[in-house]
This record gives structure tokens, C-alpha cells and sequence, in this order.
């Protein structure tokens, strides 16, 4: 357990300073009263990039939550400082006590502040309290929530839940120099993912007009395993059959993918199918695997938009160059995030 203040966020202690309830029961009531605003959204971000790290005492194994505290209402925005605590798996508590004063009104940004920060907005998360002298009525009820991990819905993010298949083509007009930027691309998009048999699993695929398993999803359990067999992969060279790529991971990739795992296929090429995608990319999409096609150089649009997921704009995109794929790394990473936060999970 630790203790953040809101006005200007400081840790007064961190997760491994206090070993026992004593020591930790008299840390509480040394803390004083420092005044100041309500910066909620700051004391978020405070927690979101510096609290929850090995060397503060976080453990892996152990789901990470925040109970905020705010008499009133925030004064200043917490969506986009909720958002990345959601999606770097933390899971926060909105208690709420009494509301505005008047005088304070004049300062809230985001009246709906609790609905904007937490992972669901059925009530699970947000507690709100009349007065202070209440206060004490939230402690079981609170105290089972947060021990309830099967509900920790951040716990699960959108970073280390999926089975994400890359499917990449090794035709001849792509060419080796071009290849390993394609190589890059795949990297740079794994490094954002919490990589393990039970976090997310990557698998990859090559093609040309033939297929090729370069490893399945259930071959590499470690981020720096994954990121070696990656920069293993030899450029094939020869035609472009997107279409049977396609069936190809959904029988190789995808099938061997756990129920309760997302599936993301990322589908990158360089040209125009000779075969039909049309039928096999209505066959990943009917089957729930989400589908982004990046097209480079002569890829044709209009195949990119039939392979990716509805809405196109959100899962389909185009570089002219192999250089520029590089760009699109904290598009495609956002999408999935708000896409996934998008979704019931309750």
C-alpha cells in the first residue's frame, strides 16, 4: 500500500516502505492536511508513470488499483490521465464526498469526471458519499470490490489480452532492404505489448504465393524471445496471394487461439492480391478476429479497406513508402486501445 496527495502530487509512501499494518497505521496518521486544488488528472498521471514500478515494491502477480479520494469535484481533466492509467492496467476507485461548493464550481472541467475514469461505469468503481461522517460506510463494501480480481476489468488491458497475428508479404517487389523495414515495423509494434502465455501472444506468417508459418502463438512466451525470432525471419521472394494468406492464418494462427483472448490480425503488403481476398477476409471477420491491413507502395486501397475491420478508416492504412511505416506505430497502437476500452466487459 501507498499514499499520494492530490493537490500536488508526491508520494509519501511507496509500496515496499511499510511491512506491517502497525508501522503502516501510524505512516497514515503522520500525514497532514496540505490544502490546495483538486488535481486529480495530475495526481493520476503522477501514479500512471511513476508509482507502480518494480523498484516502488509493484508486484506482477498482483492486480495494480488506486483509490481516489475527492471531496468535491476535480479541477482539472481526468479522461486523458484515466485513459492511460486503464491501459497500462490500472484499475482506479472513485470515492466522491459530498459535492461542489459553490465557490469551487468555477473551477470543474469535466462534470462527469467518475464515468470518464474508471474501467466500467456500472458502479462497480465509483462510490459516492453525502458527507465525510459516511465516509466509513464504504470501507467493506470497498474492501470487496477491490479484492474481487476477476473484476478488475484494467487488470485485463487492451496492452496484455490479445493473440495478435502478423501476417506479412515476402514478394518480390518488396525486397530484402525493404523487408527488414518490414521487420522493424513489427517489432516496434510487439514492444508495446506486455508479452507472455498468459498476456498477450504474437504469432507471424509470411507469404508469397505460398504460406509460411514463421512461428505460432504458443512458440514464445518472453517479449526478448519474440523480438530474436522476429529478426530471424529470411525474406522468401515471389508473388502475392493476400487471399490464401489470409485462410492461412486463420487455420494456423488463429485456430489455436485461447477463448478468452482478443485476436488482432496485422496484415502488411506491398501490392495487389492475385487472388480473391474478399471471401477469406469475411471468413476472419465472422470468426471475431479484428483485422488491419497496412498497405505500402502499390498496395490498392479498395483491397486494404475489404480486408480491414468496419470501419475501415479506423483498421486500414497506407504509406507510400516502407520508411514512413514507422508512423502509424502510435496510430495502430491507439486504435486498439480505444477500441478495446470501447467494449463491455462486464
Amino acid at each position: 500500500m501507498g499514499v499520494i496527495m492530490i493537490d500536488n502530487p508526491a508520494t509519501h509512501f511507496n509500496l515496499k516502505t511499510h511491512m506491517n499494518s502497525r508501522d503502516l497505521k501510524t505512516a497514515i496518521e503522520k500525514i497532514t492536511q496540505r490544502g490546495g486544488l483538486s488535481n486529480v488528472g495530475r495526481a493520476i498521471s503522477f501514479v500512471t508513470k511513476n508509482f507502480f514500478s518494480k523498484a516502488n515494491g509493484n508486484r506482477s502477480s498482483a492486480p495494480n488499483v488506486v483509490v481516489v479520494m475527492v471531496d468535491g469535484w476535480p479541477t482539472d481533466k481526468v479522461e486523458e490521465a484515466s485513459r492511460l492509467a486503464r491501459e497500462s492496467g490500472i484499475n482506479i476507485f472513485f470515492i466522491t464526498i459530498e459535492g461542489a461548493a459553490e465557490n469551487e464550481k468555477q473551477y470543474v472541467v469535466e462534470p462527469n469526471f467518475a464515468n470518464k475514469a474508471v474501467c466500467r461505469t456500472n458502479g462497480f468503481y465509483s462510490f459516492h458519499v453525502q458527507s465525510w461522517f459516511g465516509l466509513h460506510k464504504t470501507l467493506q463494501p470497498l474492501v470487496k470490490r477491490v479484492c474481487d480480481t476477476d473484476r478488475l476489468a484494467c487488470s485485463k488491458t487492451c496492452l496484455n489480452s490479445a493473440d495478435i497475428g502478423f501476417v506479412i508479404d515476402g514478394s518480390s517487389s518488396v525486397g530484402t532492404g525493404n523487408f527488414r523495414t518490414v521487420l522493424q515495423f513489427v517489432t516496434n509494434l510487439t514492444k508495446e505489448f506486455e508479452i507472455s502465455d498468459t498476456d498477450t501472444r504474437i504469432g507471424a506468417v509470411q507469404y508469397t504465393y505460398e504460406q509460411r508459418l514463421e512461428f505460432g502463438f504458443d512458440q514464445y512466451s518472453s517479449k526478448p524471445d519474440i523480438l530474436s525470432a522476429i529478426k530471424r525471419v529470411g525474406y522468401w521472394s515471389g508473388g502475392t496471394s493476400t487471399g490464401a494468406a489470409i485462410n492461412f492464418a486463420l487455420e494456423q494462427l488463429f485456430k489455436k487461439s485461447k477463448p478468452n483472448k482478443r485476436k488482432l490480425m496485422i496484415l502488411i503488403t506491398d501490392g495487389r492480391s492475385y487472388d480473391d481476398v474478399r471471401i477469406p477476409a469475411m471468413a476472419a471477420h465472422l470468426k471475431g478476429v479484428i483485422t488491419y491491413a497496412i498497405g505500402v507502395a502499390w498496395a490498392a486501397q479498395e483491397e486494404l479497406e475489404v480486408i480491414a475491420t468496419h470501419p475501415a478508416r479506423d483498421h486500414s492504412f497506407f504509406v507510400d513508402e516502407f520508411d514512413n511505416l514507422y508512423q502509424y506505430v502510435p496510430r495502430i497502437i491507439r486504435n486498439i486501445c480505444t477500441e478495446f476500452n470501447s467494449q463491455p466487459r462486464n
